[in-house]
């Protein structure tokens, strides 16, 4: 719903993207399903997510690996796997490559450390997507910071996109298409069994994700 519903009348095919952490997670899928919609994508990853993608398949091309156009590779926090956002100006990096009419859409899961520089990267009339919060909860913040651009902010949840039962499955029904013709491709970073279960959260909360984490049964 991040790269269909949720900039709909807002953001249009052919349109830079902005999406943060597509080394891992939800992000990571976001990408894809972007370009398989017809977006020009920008995406950001910590340095070790970069260096540790396999991208064999695509000629060393680690953004088409992930899903992107072009892609901004931030350093690590000293000592952690995540991304420090202050180690690249990631808005003059997007201005750069959009020609200067930034983003018309931004999907941040990042939060706190990421929200002011999307409000920087997004275009006129744009839309910042604020759905996470992986450094913290986005601080209240005056609506007259939209100003200048006359951009638009949401902070949308899933269960609004599926509301009914036919919404639900006219997305689940998109997605498992997807996946099986092979053009979603899916990452499994590691599988621990549910008595590790506590290893695999510390793992998330590292940063050390580069793809779905999956937890094993005994039953499996």
């Amino acid at each position: 719903y991040l790269a269909s519903s949720v900039g709909a009348g807002i953001s249009k095919p052919g349109n830079w993207l902005l999406i943060y952490g597509v080394g891992s997670g939800t992000a990571q899928w976001t990408a894809q399903m972007a370009k398989l919609r017809g977006y020009r994508v920008i995406g950001t990853t910590s340095r070790c997510k970069a260096d540790l993608i396999d991208s064999a398949s695509t000629g060393g091309d680690v953004a088409t690996a992930l899903g992107c156009d072009k892609l901004i590779v931030l350093e690590n926090v000293p000592g952690k796997s995540y991304a420090d956002y202050n180690s690249v100006d990631i808005a003059a990096e997007v201005m750069k490559i959009t020609d200067g009419s930034g983003c018309s859409l931004v999907i941040d899961g990042v939060g706190k450390s990421t929200y002011e520089i999307s409000l920087k990267c997004v275009s006129k009339r744009g839309l910042f997507v604020s759905f996470g919060n992986a450094s913290g909860a986005v601080p209240a913040f005056p609506v007259l910071k939209l100003l200048e651009k006359s951009a638009y902010v949401t902070r949308p949840k899933l269960n609004d996109y599926v509301v009914t039962r036919e919404e639900l499955l006219e997305r689940a029904n998109e997605v498992f298409s997807w996946v099986k013709e092979g053009e979603l491709k899916i990452r499994v970073d590691k599988v621990f069994s549910l008595e590790d279960a506590k290893l695999g959260h510390e793992y998330l909360e590292d940063g050390k994700g580069r793809g779905k984490i999956l937890f094993k049964t005994s039953q499996c």
